[in-house]
């Protein structure tokens, strides 16, 4: 069986910022031969549920207060690789938009709902050390190229 790291909102886990979670993703496709890894690199990082929303500003992340909670966020980054490469993961699946698992684009740090060109920190430090980073919105790519592992 092979391991693959999941953000745990998208398994339903209440983890996201607003103490919910996302309605689970259906991963039925994908039989019984993959083992999904839950992990929340924000509370990885210390940060509690709930929690006051953060957004990415450059390398920073802050959030709606003000509050600059750049280390929890890498710190959660380098505790999702961990757990990672502790499992064999070579890829992960994150919940699109977040500043901290989004992948491609993500909210701009206006707090207006604006999305803009970029990467969470955990998904773009997992990518740097050569761990597939997609999106749930990209699970048929996923199928077609975990055929491949």
């Amino acid at each position: 069986m092979k391991n693959i790291l999941i953000s745990a909102c998208l398994l339903g886990e209440k983890c996201r910022y607003d103490g919910a979670g996302k309605e689970p993703l259906d991963l039925s496709r994908f039989g019984d031969e993959y083992n999904f890894i839950p992990v929340c690199p924000e509370v990885l990082g210390g940060l509690p549920t709930p929690r006051v929303p953060s957004e990415r500003v450059g390398e920073r992340v802050v959030m709606r207060d003000g509050r600059d909670v750049t280390e929890n966020f890498l710190r959660g980054a380098r505790e999702a690789y961990r757990i990672c490469t502790e499992h064999g993961c070579r890829a992960a699946i994150l919940k699109e938009k977040s500043p901290s698992c989004g992948k491609g684009r993500i909210y701009d740090g206006s707090f207006s709902g604006t999305l803009t060109e970029g990467d969470g920190v955990a998904a773009e430090y997992l990518a740097e050390r050569g761990i597939l980073v997609i999106g749930e919105s990209e699970l048929d790519e996923l199928s077609k190229i975990l055929r491949k592992f």
